[in-house]
């Protein structure tokens, strides 16, 4: 028998046969003081999304820092991020990078979204190169939308390119958090009360179970719009947590184990 799919969700075919049954396993529970409730899930059918810690964002030279915003807040969350994510991958967590990567055309970007980011028309908006370096904003494969230098990623992440502040909008995101068998998702990165915000309250009316890490997520807006954001996913949306008590479960939390046994599934091939 052969395995089409992923880690997480797979057929069993063979020559005659096609299996349909996902592949059950133990999961291994974890159980977090949380925000307005503690919470309880299963990290087999969890998912992190880390969305916009790229370099337009997050990185002098950027583009936020090109027109004068004070970047600094914004690489907070790398260092936690960083002790997260191996006890994360260990744990057999998808690691998800959603980052804000147009097309170079900017045909699926609609006036109302370039707007935001060239109000009169005349500054360095999407798709317009940086004054310093030339690199496009917000283009993919622009130095601006690479993963900011230092923080944890790998190539056996997924990754995922956007085009609004939400990361549902015209993306694959949805379809892969289904493939996956994705029920809860946490999220961390930048801006807490912008794009991860978006994405977040998207994933909520979408179905899926939203818990947000706040110490691995930042902004560079004023406080009231932390505190305004904080309030309505606990009002809302789902539950906000620290990593710290994340990390120190992860790490006891043993590989989840395949409940089928070699004998079941040779069964199948008869």
């Amino acid at each position: 028998m052969f395995k089409l799919g992923n880690r997480k969700s797979y057929w069993q075919v063979s020559e005659t046969l096609v299996d349909l049954r996902r592949t059950q396993k133990y999961g291994k529970s974890v159980t977090l003081p949380a925000q307005p409730q503690e919470v309880i899930f299963d990290l087999e059918h969890t998912a992190v999304i880390v969305i916009d810690m790229q370099n337009d964002f997050c990185t002098p030279g950027g583009w936020l820092d090109s027109i004068g915003v004070d970047t600094s807040p914004l690489l907070n969350p790398v260092s936690r991020l960083n002790r997260l994510m191996p006890e994360l991958r260990q744990a057999g967590v998808p690691v998800i990078w959603v980052n804000w990567g147009n097309r170079e055309d900017r045909m699926n970007v609609p006036p109302s979204v370039l707007h935001v980011y060239n109000s009169d028309g005349r500054g360095n908006g999407i798709g317009d190169p940086l004054p310093g370096n030339g690199s496009k904003v917000l283009e993919k494969g622009s130095w601006g939308t690479a993963i900011v230098d230092g923080l944890d990623s790998s190539p056996d992440d997924i990754y995922v390119d956007k085009y609004r502040m939400s990361g549902f909008w015209d993306t694959p995101l949805d379809s892969i958090l289904r493939n996956l068998n994705i029920q809860t998702v946490l999220f961390a990165g930048v801006n807490l009360d912008q794009c991860v915000m978006h994405t977040l309250q998207d994933a909520a009316c979408l179905g899926y179970d939203g818990i947000l890490l706040e110490d691995c997520s930042a902004t560079s807006s004023p406080d009231f719009c932390i505190e305004a954001t904080l309030y309505n996913i606990k009002q809302c949306y789902g539950f906000v947590t620290d990593s710290t008590w994340l990390v120190q479960e992860l790490s006891g939390a043993a590989t989840p184990i395949e409940r089928n046994t070699s004998e079941e599934l040779a069964s199948l091939e008869g």
